[in-house]
């Protein structure tokens, strides 16, 4: 008779990441790639994980992002843009309608093109130290 403990842990053995893999992990998650092998199979949408890797079987729709990749996507896209946007008035001082033009689609344009990779990195960050949701 099996023991229920080791059918638990079985799982994990499989997925469970070698020590130093954080920066890889990260590296991958920003390709937005799995974790584990490095497939592109971590997001089946612009943001949406995939349940499952369909190449190694890790389970990558346990890991929770959360509010993590937002808060870093505002925080990288605000020095970009206020950092821009403050150089720009000292040395053109153009009309606010400029600024407007400028910054609105700017700041959108990095947004959505850096959340995926925010995540993606949270999410290999959280595979290599074994970090479940």
């Amino acid at each position: 008779m099996m023991d229920t403990d080791t059918l638990a842990d079985a799982p994990e053995e499989i997925i469970a990441p070698p020590k130093g893999m954080a920066g890889t992990a990260m590296m991958r998650g920003i390709r937005r790639c799995c974790p584990n092998c490095g497939a592109h199979t971590l997001f089946v949408g612009y943001t949406k994980v995939a349940p499952v890797c369909t190449n190694c079987g890790l389970e990558t729709g346990k890991f929770r992002a959360d509010d993590a990749p937002p808060y870093f996507t505002i925080f990288v896209v605000g020095h970009i843009v206020v950092g821009a946007a403050l150089a720009v008035e000292q040395n053109f001082h153009p009309a606010l309608w400029v600024h407007a033009a400028l910054w609105g689609p700017l700041t959108v344009g990095l947004s959505l093109a850096l959340l995926p990779l925010f995540k993606g990195a949270v999410i290999g960050v959280q595979w290599a130290m074994g970090i479940r949701g």
